[in-house]
């Protein structure tokens, strides 16, 4: 039987036997072991086989499974047992170690259960290949600590965790937990180079500036636009839908559809977008007052340093309508705090 059935240079393949699922393989090892295992004496002899169930890659849709008759040996020197070393098996599992490697690879995009039904495994078994995998990935992978750091969080299985990245390479560094400031401290403190961080951009959540003040107090920290900028269209969304409880269904339906429009940035407006958020506008003073907080709160990170930047945030704070006050209280006391 050729070798190359299961392209494993060091088994001699002596049958192979197939059914709906699986490939049945009986093979052994070419070498044998010359000297024990335990004291390095030549002086071994043999001492009984054993079959042994190495799992492999599945083959045409089928799960593998190759039977080594394994030899036993006893040392005449000191007179223990040993089996001989099977080549290209996991030293932790009795799979080859392509298997184990091809498992933790495709455990990062599919299901445990699909991979443990293909292969021939227990759920479990995959979940502690793919642990293994991971930690093995840590090890082997080091990031630089940036020296422009992101903070943000992403929501996983309804729960939010903390995201550390690296601004200048646009590439994600960590994903903790959570994003509680304790857990943001701990990892922080035991980078390596934090030291060397020079700014940190981060949402308005409270624990992460708190986090980065006691860890690394050298850094200045950056609220993001977006962040900001995101609040400004939430509070013209207030009163968009305060203005929508006296409206018609009609009309109610067709500011619904317009809500897009009035959330874009006028420069990017043009044709028919112009003319529809001429009309709400015009008709409805307070939502007119409103878009043009937002646009002008917009206008404020143009400015070409921070003086003139608070100074137009003092101008526009000063200049909000009393009809829409309320609504963008939410945004004048985030950028104040």
């Amino acid at each position: 039987m050729s070798v190359n059935f299961i392209n494993l240079p060091a088994y001699q393949v002596t049958k192979v036997a197939e059914n709906e699922h699986d490939y049945h393989i009986d093979a052994e090892a070419k070498d044998h072991p010359t000297i024990c295992q335990i004291c390095d004496s030549a002086d071994i002899v043999g001492f009984g086989r054993n079959e042994q169930l190495v799992r492999d890659l599945p083959m045409h849709g089928k799960r593998v499974g190759i039977y080594v008759d394994t030899r036993r040996y006893r040392c005449r020197t000191c007179n223990k047992t040993f089996y001989e070393k099977l080549p290209a098996v996991d030293v932790k599992r009795v799979m080859t170690s392509r298997l184990v490697k091809w498992m933790g690879q495709q455990a990062i995009k599919r299901p445990f259960a699909h991979i443990a039904d293909e292969i021939g495994v227990t759920e479990n078994t995959v979940k502690n290949v793919f642990n293994d995998y991971i930690n093995e990935l840590e090890r082997a992978i080091r990031f630089e600590t940036p020296l422009w750091m992101g903070i943000d969080e992403i929501h996983i299985i309804k729960k939010p965790r903390c995201v550390i990245s690296n601004i200048e390479n646009n590439t994600i560094v960590n994903i903790l937990r959570d994003r509680t400031k304790k857990t943001v401290m701990d990892y922080l403190s035991r980078l390596k180079g934090r030291d060397e961080v020079k700014c940190v951009a981060m949402d308005m959540w409270e624990p992460y500036k708190d986090a980065i003040r006691t860890v690394m107090p050298q850094a200045t920290i950056v609220i993001d636009k977006f962040h900001v900028v995101r609040m400004a269209n939430q509070c013209l969304e207030a009163v968009r839908k305060e203005i929508r409880g006296s409206l018609t269904d009609k009309q109610r339906r067709g500011l619904m559809h317009d809500r897009f429009i009035l959330l874009k940035p006028e420069a990017n407006l043009q044709g028919l977008d112009l003319i529809t958020l001429e009309s709400w506008t015009k008709n409805y003073p307070a939502l007119g007052a409103a878009y043009r907080a937002k646009e002008d709160f917009f206008a404020i990170y143009d400015a070409m340093s921070v003086s003139e930047g608070l100074g137009r945030f003092r101008e526009w704070e000063t200049s909000l309508a009393p009809e829409i006050k309320d609504a963008f209280y939410p945004l004048t006391r985030a950028v104040n705090n």
